[in-house]
């Protein structure tokens, strides 16, 4: 699988943990994050993995900063991403099982041993397709496309 990871300031630090762990499972990794401490924003980076996810170059993100919210928010904005910000293994799974998550997003407070084992369960999870779950995300889908030519409005 090929991998994607990104992170701001407040993320880099988890970032470097987890890119070799990644790559230590047997997963390609594009790194587009930051590539130290400074102030960044974070919208940028969660554009960069969320454009590689919907042009298919790789399977899964992973984006860390300092809550994890910020570029959650952010990554969703970009058609076809489905970011989770997943606080536990359980999470993880159920992002992935349930609603087809392509894109993990972390704290950067966490632990690495911690923000490992959810990454872990994020990768290896398959999405449970058919019935309830894939009905839901279809549902997502067509959202998303009703969207499509529709004017940006900014509140």
């Amino acid at each position: 699988m090929r991998v994607a990871i990104g992170n701001d300031h407040r993320g880099y630090a988890l970032k470097v943990a987890l890119a070799p762990h990644v790559q230590r499972l047997g997963h390609g990794l594009v790194d587009v994050g930051s590539s130290n401490g400074d102030t960044v924003d974070y919208p940028d980076y969660a554009k960069a993995v969320g454009q590689l996810i919907a042009e298919g170059s790789v399977d899964r993100g992973i984006l860390v900063c300092g809550t994890g919210i910020g570029v959650s928010i952010a990554a969703n904005k970009v058609r076809g991403v489905r970011a989770a910000r997943c606080g536990s293994v359980e999470d993880a799974h159920l992002a992935r099982s349930h609603n087809d998550a392509n894109v993990l997003c972390l704290s950067g407070a966490f632990e690495p041993k911690a923000a490992q084992a959810i990454v872990d369960e994020f990768l290896a999870t398959p999405f449970e397709t058919g019935g309830r779950h894939a009905r839901r995300v279809s549902k997502i889908v067509l959202m998303e496309q009703a969207e499509e030519g529709r004017p940006t409005q900014v509140r």
